[in-house]
């Protein structure tokens, strides 16, 4: 039986890579997004899977002719794709006046305008591949639903984020595609690496934060990703059961 075709973006650290190993475990083949090439090659390099179930396209899903480039390319190697992971993001924590425009349209374009494009293009395969559907998991956050101080724009792009995925889920009801969201909270990576040593709260203060293996988020991911296409995860949280979250504020 040939293996679930996976694409995952931001796929050459943290989450991203986390979920690659998994999959690539489980016996998917994965395409693997990223904007460096080198640390696509490194994720591979830690998996034990053989290399035809492996594909590195580098690019910045940010660009459309990329990213049409990057579906035409799994369509002509695959033929098909069950499962798209929209992963990559970026976070920047700035004051709202401090925050300059370059930062604000960069932060919109990776975690909205590259997830839209890469979901539009998975849509179109989606529907028209024979069995007909698959699934989209989209990356949100705990702050799609409670915003931490000094991050208005990752906020706002997460908040976008839900949107998508509600719409992305009504549109593909009749097409058999899932779209479903992981809102992560405080996953141990080169990003959250800072938390263990105090995190900004909303009285001002500030606190360390407890953490969890990125591994828990990949097994959930994996979870997700194996359901049947009658069955959906449309959110889901997965967090430190102590940070502060629950009456944040």
């Amino acid at each position: 039986m040939q293996s679930k075709i996976a694409l995952i973006t931001g796929a050459g650290s943290g989450i991203g890579r986390a979920v690659t190993l998994r999959l690539l475990a489980d016996g998917f083949s994965v395409i693997l997004s990223g904007r460096r090439e080198h640390a696509l090659t490194h994720t591979i390099t830690l998996s034990n899977a053989p290399a035809e179930r492996c594909l590195i396209v580098p690019g910045d899903v940010r660009e459309p002719r990329y990213v049409a480039d990057l579906f035409s390319m799994i369509e002509n190697t695959f033929g098909r794709l069950d499962l798209l992971f929209n992963n990559a993001g970026i976070a920047r924590h700035q004051p709202i006046e401090d925050t300059c425009f370059d930062d604000w349209a960069d932060t919109l374009a990776t975690n909205v305008t590259g997830p839209f494009l890469c979901t539009q293009a998975a849509f179109r395969i989606m529907k028209q591949q024979k069995p007909m559907g698959g699934r989209i998991i989209n990356n949100g956050s705990l702050s799609a639903h409670t915003p931490r101080p000094n991050a208005a724009a990752y906020t706002t792009s997460k908040h976008a984020i839900t949107g998508l995925t509600k719409s992305t889920a009504l549109e593909g009801r009749p097409y058999n595609i899932a779209c479903g969201q992981i809102d992560i909270g405080n996953a141990l990576t080169h990003i959250t690496a800072e938390m263990g040593s105090g995190v900004i709260q909303a009285s001002g203060s500030f606190q360390e934060e407890p953490v969890i293996d990125v591994q828990h988020v990949a097994a959930a991911v994996s979870n997700m990703a194996h359901l049947p296409l009658d069955t959906n995860v449309l959110f889901m949280s997965i967090m430190a059961t102590k940070m502060p979250f629950v009456g944040r504020g």
